[in-house]
């Protein structure tokens, strides 16, 4: 009697999955070694100086307002909206009443979300002066 294990049809499949993740494994601590031995380590002054006739790597000046990162974060978040609502469009006539219902929950949500983000400023931006 054959183990049942053997005989399902994904068993191949498994194996190959299993063989390819140790030959990858292999494959990347093997360049790995290879290139740590290989590596030139001298640290002189030409090669940590800056390239060519460029900049110096300095601190940055004018610093990115926080405010940027929040409005590009309300806007990824309000836009993905429109992913879940082509779908529904489509099929509105065969939703029914449970799927108007069901995205005006969602639409509810997404309104108490930006209300959220404009009681709290996250959409006004501030005068740099």
């Amino acid at each position: 009697m054959e183990n049942a294990l053997l005989l399902h049809p994904y068993f191949g499949v498994f194996i190959i999955f299993v063989f390819t993740f140790l030959a990858f494994n292999a494959t990347l601590r093997i360049q790995r070694f290879i290139s740590r031995k290989l590596a030139d380590k001298k640290n002189d002054k030409l090669k940590l100086s800056a390239y060519e006739c460029g900049p110096l790597p300095i601190k940055q000046q004018n610093r990115v307002s926080h405010q940027f990162y929040i409005m590009a974060m309300l806007f990824i978040l309000f836009d993905v909206e429109i992913v879940f609502m082509f779908p529904w469009a489509i099929d509105f006539k065969s939703l029914g009443i449970f799927g108007f219902m069901e995205m005006l929950s969602f639409v509810g949500f997404l309104i108490i979300g930006f209300v959220y983000a404009w009681k709290r400023g996250a959409l006004s931006w501030h005068n740099i002066k």
